[in-house]
Protein backbone atom coordinates (compact mmCIF):
# COMPACT_ATOMS: atom_id res chain seq x y z
CA UNK A 1 0.00 0.00 0.00
CA UNK A 2 2.75 2.45 0.84
CA UNK A 3 4.47 4.32 -1.94
CA UNK A 4 8.03 3.16 -2.58
CA UNK A 5 10.99 5.28 -1.53
CA UNK A 6 12.14 5.71 -5.14
CA UNK A 7 8.72 6.95 -6.25
CA UNK A 8 8.65 9.46 -3.37
CA UNK A 9 12.11 10.72 -4.28
CA UNK A 10 11.12 11.23 -7.91
CA UNK A 11 7.96 13.11 -6.88
CA UNK A 12 9.93 15.32 -4.50
CA UNK A 13 12.51 16.06 -7.22
CA UNK A 14 9.78 16.80 -9.76
CA UNK A 15 7.68 19.15 -7.60
CA UNK A 16 10.30 20.73 -5.30
CA UNK A 17 10.98 24.44 -5.56
CA UNK A 18 14.65 24.02 -4.63
CA UNK A 19 17.14 21.32 -3.65
CA UNK A 20 16.04 19.56 -0.46
CA UNK A 21 12.52 21.00 -0.52
CA UNK A 22 10.20 18.34 0.89
CA UNK A 23 7.62 20.42 2.73
CA UNK A 24 6.24 22.80 0.13
CA UNK A 25 2.55 22.60 -0.65
CA UNK A 26 3.17 21.29 -4.16
CA UNK A 27 5.31 18.39 -2.91
CA UNK A 28 2.80 17.49 -0.21
CA UNK A 29 -0.06 17.50 -2.71
CA UNK A 30 1.92 15.25 -5.06
CA UNK A 31 2.78 12.78 -2.28
CA UNK A 32 -0.80 12.67 -1.01
CA UNK A 33 -2.08 12.12 -4.55
CA UNK A 34 0.26 9.16 -5.00
CA UNK A 35 -0.85 7.70 -1.64
CA UNK A 36 -4.50 8.14 -2.63
CA UNK A 37 -3.93 6.36 -5.94
CA UNK A 38 -2.18 3.46 -4.17
CA UNK A 39 -5.00 3.13 -1.64
CA UNK A 40 -7.60 3.24 -4.40
CA UNK A 41 -5.89 0.28 -6.08
CA UNK A 42 -5.79 -1.49 -2.71
CA UNK A 43 -9.55 -1.10 -2.32
CA UNK A 44 -10.23 -2.76 -5.65
CA UNK A 45 -9.02 -5.99 -4.04
CA UNK A 46 -9.93 -5.37 -0.38
CA UNK A 47 -13.36 -3.78 -0.30
CA UNK A 48 -13.92 -4.42 3.43
CA UNK A 49 -10.75 -2.78 4.72
CA UNK A 50 -12.48 -0.06 6.72
CA UNK A 51 -9.41 1.02 8.69
CA UNK A 52 -7.56 1.91 5.52
CA UNK A 53 -10.67 3.58 4.16
CA UNK A 54 -10.60 5.98 7.10
CA UNK A 55 -6.95 6.75 6.31
CA UNK A 56 -7.88 7.36 2.68
CA UNK A 57 -10.58 9.85 3.66
CA UNK A 58 -8.11 11.68 5.91
CA UNK A 59 -5.59 11.91 3.06
CA UNK A 60 -8.24 13.15 0.62
CA UNK A 61 -9.34 15.89 3.01
CA UNK A 62 -5.73 16.95 3.68
CA UNK A 63 -5.06 17.19 -0.05
CA UNK A 64 -8.27 19.18 -0.53
CA UNK A 65 -7.18 21.68 2.15
CA UNK A 66 -3.73 22.01 0.58
CA UNK A 67 -5.33 22.61 -2.83
CA UNK A 68 -7.64 25.26 -1.39
CA UNK A 69 -4.65 26.99 0.20
CA UNK A 70 -2.67 26.90 -3.03
CA UNK A 71 -5.62 28.19 -5.07
CA UNK A 72 -6.09 31.09 -2.66
CA UNK A 73 -2.42 32.11 -2.54
CA UNK A 74 -1.07 31.23 -6.01
CA UNK A 75 -3.73 30.39 -8.58
CA UNK A 76 -1.23 29.96 -11.43
CA UNK A 77 0.74 27.36 -9.45
CA UNK A 78 -2.57 25.72 -8.50
CA UNK A 79 -3.54 25.31 -12.16
CA UNK A 80 -0.09 23.91 -12.98
CA UNK A 81 -0.20 21.35 -10.16
CA UNK A 82 -3.72 20.25 -11.09
CA UNK A 83 -2.68 19.75 -14.71
CA UNK A 84 0.57 17.90 -13.87
CA UNK A 85 -1.17 15.51 -11.47
CA UNK A 86 -4.19 14.98 -13.69
CA UNK A 87 -6.74 15.97 -11.06
CA UNK A 88 -10.30 17.00 -11.89
CA UNK A 89 -10.85 20.62 -10.93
Amino acid sequence: MAVSKEKKETLVREFAKSQGDTGSVEVQIALLTEDIRALTEHFKVNQKDFSSKRGLLIKVSRRRRFLQYLEKHDSAKYQEVIKRLGLKK
